[in-house]
């Protein structure tokens, strides 16, 4: 009985993203008994090299609402266009979900993220380092996510559009 067993040491993988929890909101539903509590979690998940993406999660308690919307979080990841070197967006967009609309315009070097909430965050996480927002109507953070992703996935850089128009980028610049 000497005979030791070897275990395989697991490997820590680093993180592909990395993530921040934008809200945590208690829910309830009623039934015959009284309230059922549950806990519902927003997440965004981003690389800092123009990858986000986010996720919503419900539970009974917070810590498995939170693991549940991450995991939604790294499978709705997308690419967000960004110009000069993933530096700010490239041009003015404003997105819209429900009563919410978030106004996002490029801005010069130095600027930083001029953004609150949930849209610092979502901009953060894909990398943007110089741009200014507006947050119009509801600030509902989900709500707010939503219209950040919409305005980001509206971008198009000069490269984008001169393909779309069949046209040779040399000739619009």
């Amino acid at each position: 009985m000497s005979e030791r067993k070897q275990f395989k040491k697991r490997e820590v993988q680093e993180k592909e993203f990395e993530d921040v929890v934008v809200s945590i909101n208690r829910v309830s539903k009623t039934v015959k008994g009284g309230r059922r509590m549950r806990f519902s979690a927003l997440v965004v998940v981003g690389d800092k090299k123009g990858r986000v993406g986010f996720g919503l999660g419900k539970a009974a308690e917070v810590p498995d609402a939170i693991k549940k919307a991450t995991e939604a979080a790294n499978k709705n990841v997308f690419r967000v266009n960004l110009v000069e070197d993933n530096r700010t967006v490239p041009h003015s967009a404003k997105g819209r979900h429900g009563a919410s609309q978030v106004f996002l315009a490029p801005a010069a070097p130095g600027t930083g993220v001029i953004a609150g909430g949930a849209v610092r965050s979502i901009l953060e996480l894909a990398g943007v380092s110089d741009v200014l927002s507006k947050v119009i109507g509801s600030r509902t953070a989900v709500n707010v996510v939503y219209a950040t992703l919409d305005a980001l996935k509206g971008m198009r850089t000069v490269d984008d559009v001169a393909k779309i128009r069949d046209k040779k980028v040399a000739e619009v610049r």
